[in-house]
């Protein structure tokens, strides 16, 4: 991911975010509103949830960009988004960050990577789109959203609970986990569970493991830790091996992604994501 040549400034952007805990666990929003002079061009990338992009303008401001194309309106941006870009210019939009679990039943079957919104939910898109847009608040918003996830949720295919534990585990352990030693725990083979984990969820568990791990790390490099302290702490082999892998998730260094902008507001709009938490 490279910085973007004219980054946003996040003090043209109001952040807001749910006042009680909603009552879904695996789910989190929060809402942008921003006023800029000139279409913002923001660097996204990889994360360990499934992130919903629910362009509130009405007008298709929100644009998205990868390497295989681009689009305009909401979005259901997969754990592999690849150089994923994200635009626009005054308005509003809602972010919600899914579980790869609760994902795999709102959304369906992913392959990671970037989809209109349209094309998972239909013309049942439009009408989320414009009950949020219709709500008078922050917070009438973010209880409408909760619960069409929830009902969603309820109703969509379900994820094997072996995919399930071996995620929850990968996560829990800040990805510090083995392939087979998921498997042993799951009583299935490697080769089964592969294949099931990346048909639920979008990514190989070699590859969620990767994902947590250094999502973990550039949290503490942005939170001021050093570089060998960050890879020694993450589980990376040394400090060579943590700048590879920030390099192949961000094509920045270590010390370039300590201070990037798509890290600037997480501790207001993502705090349980911190490694202050």
């Amino acid at each position: 991911m490279r910085p973007t040549e004219a980054p946003l400034d996040w003090t043209r952007v109001d952040v807001v975010v749910p006042r009680v805990p909603l009552r879904t666990r695996g789910i989190g929003m929060a809402g942008f509103r921003q006023d800029v002079p000139a279409p913002a061009d923001i660097a996204m990338v990889a994360h360990p949830a499934v992130t919903l992009l629910v362009d509130l303008s009405g007008a298709g401001e929100l644009v998205h960009r990868t390497r295989d194309g681009h689009g305009r309106g909401s979005a259901v941006v997969g754990l592999l988004p690849g150089d994923l870009r994200v635009g626009g210019g005054a308005g509003e939009c809602l972010q919600i960050r899914l579980d790869p679990v609760v994902a795999a039943s709102v959304f369906g079957g992913s392959d990671g990577a970037v989809v209109s919104l349209a094309d998972v939910w239909g013309r049942d898109a439009e009408r989320f789109e414009e009950g949020l847009r219709a709500a008078g608040s922050w917070d009438e918003r973010f209880a409408l959203a909760a619960d069409v996830l929830g009902r969603r949720l309820g109703s969509g295919p379900r994820v094997d609970p072996e995919v399930a534990h071996a995620w929850r585990r990968t996560f829990g352990r800040r990805g510090r986990v083995r392939v087979d030693g998921l498997a042993d725990e799951v009583g299935w083979s490697r080769k089964r569970l592969s294949a099931r984990f990346r048909s639920q969820l979008g990514v190989a568990p070699k590859r969620a493991a990767r994902l947590v791990r250094f999502d973990r790390a550039v949290r503490l490099l942005a939170a001021g830790h050093g570089a060998a302290d960050v890879a020694a702490g993450s589980g990376y082999a040394d400090q060579s091996h943590l700048h590879r892998e920030v390099g192949e998730f961000t094509g920045l260094t270590p010390s370039a992604v300590a201070v990037a902008p798509w890290l600037a507001v997480d501790d207001v709009a993502w705090p349980e994501s911190s490694p202050r938490s």
